[in-house]
């Protein structure tokens, strides 16, 4: 079965509208797919309704988990956590949204001002006009860094200016993981760690944040984030392993191109590994699907 429990739509800083991007996932084969955008559940607003219109042979053989990516803070370090399985309704998950999406305005507004000082003026209303009705982030800014001829392409936008350590890195407007990993436990939901290898992090911290996460109530670490060598695969399945985790996959896809991974073309979890999939108990599968 092919997997994909890590994905943006343009309710985040995807380019692909929710339903366009599950139509993608399906020519690409994925089975069992969620998307996750950040700190937002809207890619979901009217999805059931758009999924009934579609032909009885549309989207069949696709299972839609609820999903969301939160962000969040481990010591100084700003970190990512995958809620799959949610009930998208839930007080408590809502009400964290909504102060993350609170949380997303403060930082725009502070990564504004921090490069204003730096001669880059109008970043603000650029991104938020680019952004629209989606969550504004970083990405919109570094857009607007190209716009304006500061950079000649995004990704030395984040290098320079916008990347972990750079005066764009806002961290301190997010909450803690220990909460975010709460908001997803009372929707019902699955925690799971993003990309962990992503942090760059020693073994040591990595053993650390681990080990918070799983006290928290965390359930799952991402053993695979897109194409990635072999022995980070293995040193993720072993980390699940030791702490009694199960395993998450997913391409982490934003935009068609070279630059991301496809959707569904990460490769198979080790034999080791518990998959996530297997948390969700069959009566409490919050799936959505277009012959529901």
């Amino acid at each position: 079965m092919i997997v994909d429990f890590h994905s943006h739509s343009t309710a985040s800083d995807g380019t692909l509208p929710a339903l366009e991007l599950l139509q993608r996932a399906q020519q690409q084969g994925v089975e069992l797919m969620s998307i996750t955008d950040h700190d937002s559940v809207a890619a979901y607003t009217g999805l059931v309704e758009l999924l009934a219109q579609q032909p009885s042979e549309g989207l069949r053989d696709l299972r839609i988990v609820p999903g969301i990516e939160l962000s969040c803070t481990w010591g100084k370090r700003t970190i990512h956590v995958v809620g799959l399985n949610i009930d998208l309704e839930n007080t408590t998950l809502q009400q964290g949204i909504h102060s993350l999406q609170r949380a997303r305005i403060e930082r725009a507004e502070i990564i504004d001002k921090r490069l204003a000082k730096l001669g880059f003026e109008g970043g603000y209303a650029f991104a938020a006009t680019l952004a629209g009705d989606s969550q504004i982030g970083r990405p919109h800014f570094a857009k607007f860094m190209v716009e304006r001829g500061y950079v000649s392409n995004e990704p030395e936008a984040f290098k320079r200016y916008l990347g972990a350590g750079k005066v764009g890195d806002v961290k301190q407007v997010w909450p803690q993981m220990a909460e975010v990993v709460g908001w997803i436990t009372a929707a019902g939901g699955v925690a799971v760690l993003a990309h962990p290898l992503h942090y760059k992090m020693t073994a040591t911290k990595l053993r650390a944040i681990v080990t918070d996460f799983k006290l928290a109530g965390g359930r799952a670490l991402e053993v695979i984030n897109g194409k990635q060598p072999a022995d980070r695969t293995q040193y993720l399945a072993k980390l699940c392993e030791q702490f009694e985790l199960a395993a998450s996959i997913g391409s982490d896809f934003h935009r068609p191109g070279p630059s991301w991974s496809e959707l569904g073309q990460m490769g198979v979890l080790p034999a080791s590994c518990t998959p996530v999939w297997e948390l969700f108990p069959e009566t409490s599968f919050r799936s959505i699907s277009s012959n529901h």
